[in-house]
């Protein structure tokens, strides 16, 4: 029992300390064998970064950066010292065909015999790639994809497959998939392959492994380097950071941009649920293990009988006692260190696997491993301590007979435990309201803890008034327990404490679950759906994935939908290639947000014309983040499946008319749709908030009622309204009801069809809430359970070593067997009952702390946000209390039941007789 937590506590903390790399370990496989990287970080501008390259920003800050589309390719090379050996490092991503369909793969072009990628990757199996048309890939694509060293891999758009002649892996992210290749073999190709096609070209992202000798790459060579635009990381600068002084980005930036807002964004409930969890674990183990040491001082007493008459007294016998705990302590954290670090060993592949990440070596700290043996003797000891004490009281006479001798009711201990309880109880909420720490919700908790298990005796005495409405064997049991309070108590509150830590978590988790049904925001209508493309450049697939569908799922009205399509079909909505367009939804300009047409954004307005501002319905964010269409090609039926009731909106489509939901773009009835030719153009016009330039399109339309919830859709277009108006369109999904909820067999069939066809769509279907903690919550109940079961096992054992007399005199009066196993199966019922009620209400107040403390956490989070105009004054805070019912009405009936038939069956039908001891 105290060996099983420091078998647990060791090996996390193994397994943490190794798979927690070094400066050098975690810069070695970023940028191997280099003096330092160079990449790009996304910005048109010179820009100013911390040491370690985590955080950065463009000069002049981000509120005042504004990209430049004329800058040219070639300014991250340019940031290339001077004679420094280079080696270019060239990513992008792209679906790549599989055994099961698609799969999202990075692809990577890189010199791998070149010395500097030295610890960038690990090979494991085949060879490295020689020339073109081979690859080498992850073993987790190898995984995924269902290929294997020695076949052959095709990236979509490709014209021709790749050889796989070896996997490797990246030892800080096992789970990538990715396919590797030498430079201008694989992304060079593949992206005049798709251009051929009329297909956007690849996106790929550079980035350049640095030697220079000599320092390294210093911080003054990092400065030069950020004002070319490029973003370096340095393994001179991260072994000898400057000073904070010398860092321009810190003159530049305040530090509240690089600090979470709110109570540092939520790690103080992480630390605050950690530290409860953690200290009520050990207070469990000790309450468990009392019990257990009292067991043995039970049956062993006649042994310290007689060392007391042969002249020892009080302090031997506790000595002796206390020698047993710190002896089983000891080997507990011998045992349980060794055991846990054999574990940690053994699972060592399985647990890199897990994390994501190897290990960079086998990480022990002696001391820490030191401080969890000590802490399992001191739980040795500790528990050992009452039955010490409870021993050295019995007088020789009644240890050498049996007899239990005459107890009188210690009225102190019940005070003090009600003072506990108020003091604990007091200083959680203290440690929620006044003082948000950790600390202090995990100890007032335990203190409250110790204040019930103080009370126990009181509170078992107060249990056996119930046995007058108790049939007769439940009755005697009851009376029993209530009789021999000294074994009782501590039976009850080893229940307790197993039972305490579970309905804590599970009411902290059941509360979360609550408020996240709460907040739930969907995006479709219930039982609704939606098939799409992932990209514009499969809508030649959407017609055949429509068919599939229907074939596969239930559908009760399907409404296909397309996009307007300007130039290439194929170019995303936001590409500037040549040939690319889009259709744009013009906003009048008086009903603009003027926080986004000012050249500089929000930073051009006074605070509190800002925070005004930001309550402005023109400004208004949208309530739906999921589902967004700003125009949409589709008939009526599109209504029904968005269940969009409004007679006057479905006459309009049916007429030929468009339907504008967003009030924000009609003016006098109409709408205006601009068809951008020139997507180059418009997005140097969008970078200083000029109109965009294009052909522009007014259609009357009609305006849906205010409040309609469209469900993410701006205007809807019927298709006849688009060809009149002379604008192309694509197809890009259907919107669709189901007749019955679709089963698991069904949706397992369509993704199976749409695997191996290689659409490149996606179906989603509006479920409502799915909570994710129910098999949390359940796990946690079945863990209470077991545990529990365990300490009532104890409970009996203890029991039946304070009444062997009486259980004697039964066999010997002639009871029957099953009256033995019918005592001790309500002994250990009536135990674990007790506990379990007391467990319940003791494991409240710690879930109420943890509550508390997140509803602080989150009330700060609003504050700040109602401060900078995000939220209102008025909008409610959320934060509830919800009791697991489900959890604990099977705690208070399964835990006593299985804990009574367990005992039931494993206590012996009979026994030798013995003399009573007389007298």
């Amino acid at each position: 029992m105290i060996a099983l937590p420091v078998v647990g506590v060791s090996a996390v903390d193994l397994t943490l300390r190794s798979a927690e790399l070094t400066p050098g370990q975690s810069l070695s496989r970023r940028i191997g064998a280099a003096d330092a990287v160079i990449e790009s970080p996304g910005l048109d501008s010179p820009i100013l970064q911390s040491p370690d390259a985590e955080r950065y920003a463009p000069v002049g800050g981000f509120e005042k950066y504004r990209p430049d589309p004329d800058k040219k390719d070639g300014a991250l090379k340019a940031a290339v010292p001077a004679g420094a050996e280079a080696v270019q490092d060239s990513r992008a991503s792209i679906k790549v065909h599989t055994r099961h369909g698609l799969l999202d793969t990075q692809l990577r072009e890189l010199d791998v015999h070149h010395p500097l990628t030295r610890g960038l990757f690990t090979p494991l199996r085949g060879r490295l790639p020689q020339g073109p048309g081979e690859v080498i890939a992850t073993a987790a694509f190898l995984e995924h994809s269902g290929l294997y060293v020695g076949s052959s891999v095709t990236p979509r758009g490709a014209t021709a497959p790749y050889r796989i002649v070896g996997s490797y892996e990246r030892p800080s992210e096992l789970a990538r998939d990715e396919l590797l290749a030498l430079p201008g073999t694989l992304l060079l190709p593949l992206d005049r392959a798709l251009t051929a096609t009329g297909a956007p070209g690849m996106n790929v992202t550079d980035a350049f492994l640095v030697k220079v000798g000599g320092d390294g790459f210093t911080w003054n060579m990092v400065k030069e380097a950020n004002a070319k635009g490029a973003l370096v990381r340095s393994r001179a600068v991260a072994e000898h950071p400057p000073a904070d002084a010398a860092v321009p980005l810190y003159a530049q930036e305040p530090s509240q941009r690089f600090a979470r807002p709110g109570l540092d964004g939520g790690r103080i409930t992480e630390k605050a649920v950690m530290a409860t969890v953690v200290g009520l674990a050990l207070l469990e183990v000790c309450l468990l293990a009392g019990p257990a040491f009292a067991v043995g001082a039970r049956r062993s007493r006649r042994q310290l009988g007689l060392v007391g008459a042969n002249g020892g007294d009080r302090r031997h016998i506790r000595a002796i006692v206390l020698s047993g705990g710190l002896v089983i302590g000891a080997v507990a954290a011998v045992t349980g260190c060794a055991i846990g670090v054999g574990l940690t060993l053994g699972l060592r592949p399985f647990l890199e696997e897990k994390i994501g990440s190897r290990f960079g070596a086998l990480d022990f700290r002696p001391l820490e491993l030191l401080g969890i043996g000590l802490l399992a003797v001191l739980t040795g000891l500790l528990a050992a301590l009452v039955p010490a004490v409870t021993a050295s009281r019995q007088t020789v006479l009644a240890s050498l007979t049996g007899r239990r001798g005459i107890r009188r009711a210690n009225r102190i201990l019940p005070l003090l435990g009600l003072l506990a309880v108020v003091g604990g109880a007091a200083i959680a909420l203290y440690g929620t309201r006044y003082r948000v720490s950790p600390t202090v919700v995990a100890g007032g908790s335990a203190i409250a803890e110790l204040g019930v298990v103080a009370l126990t005796p009181v509170l078992v005495g107060l249990f056996g008034r119930l046995g007058r409405w108790l049939p007769l064997s439940p009755r005697l049991a009851l009376r029993d327990a209530v009789r021999n309070r000294g074994r009782t108590a501590p039976a009850v509150a080893a229940v307790l404490a197993a039972v305490a830590g579970t309905v804590a978590v599970s009411t902290y988790q059941h509360s979360r679950d609550v408020q996240a049904r709460h907040e739930y925001v969907a995006e479709l209508p219930a039982g609704t759906g939606l098939l799409s493309a992932n990209e514009n450049s499969a809508h030649k697939e959407i017609p055949a994935a429509r068919e599939t569908l229907s074939r596969n799922l239930p559908v009760a009205v399907r409404a296909d939908v397309e996009r307007l399509s300007v130039g290439n079909p194929n170019c995303e909505s936001y590409a500037t290639s040549p040939g690319c367009g889009r259709v744009e939804l013009i906003v009048p300009k008086e009903q603009r947000c003027p926080l986004y047409e000012s050249e500089h954004g929000p930073a051009d307005f006074p605070k509190e014309e800002a925070k005004k501002l930001r309550q402005d319905p023109r400004c208004a964010m949208p309530r739906r983040m999921g589902v967004s269409f700003q125009t949409i090609v589709a008939d009526e039926r599109l209504l029904r499946v968005l269940a969009v009731t409004d007679p006057g909106s479905v006459a309009a489509l049916k007429a030929g008319q468009p339907v504008a939901f967003d009030r924000r773009a009609v003016k006098d009835g109409k709408i205006t749709l601009r068809l951008i030719t020139d997507p180059a153009a418009a997005q140097k016009a969008a970078a200083v908030h000029a109109e965009l330039p294009g052909q522009d399109k007014v259609l009357t339309v009609h305006q849906a009622p205010e409040g309609t919830d469209s469900w993410g859709v701006g205007v809807v277009l019927p298709p006849s309204a688009a060809k009149a108006a002379g604008i192309a369109t694509a197809p890009i999904g259907s919107f669709f009801s189901l007749e019955t909820a679709a089963t698991t067999e069904q949706r397992q069939r369509l993704d199976g069809e749409i695997d191996r066809t290689g659409a490149d769509v996606r179906v989603t279907v509006e479920r409502g809430y799915q909570s994710d903690s129910t098999i949390g919550v359940l796990a946690l109940a079945v863990f209470a359970g077991l545990v529990t079961i365990g300490a009532a096992g104890i409970a009996t054992g203890l029991a039946q070593a304070d009444s062997e007399a009486d259980l004697k005199t039964l066999a010997a009066v002639g009871a029957a067997p099953r009256v033995r196993r019918t005592l001790s199966g309500f002994q250990c019922g009536v135990v674990a009952l007790m506990g379990v009620v007391l467990g319940s209400a003791a494991g409240i107040l710690p879930a109420v702390g943890l509550r508390l403390t997140q509803e602080r956490e989150q009330r700060s989070l609003l504050e700040r946000a109602v401060e900078m105009g995000y939220s209102s004054p008025d909008e409610p805070l959320y934060v509830p209390i919800a009791i697991p019912w489900e959890t604990l009405a099977g705690l208070l009936v399964l835990v006593p039941l299985g804990a009574a038939v367990l005992a039931a069956v494993v206590t012996r039908s009979s026994g030798a007789l013995a003399r009573r001891a007389t007298g």
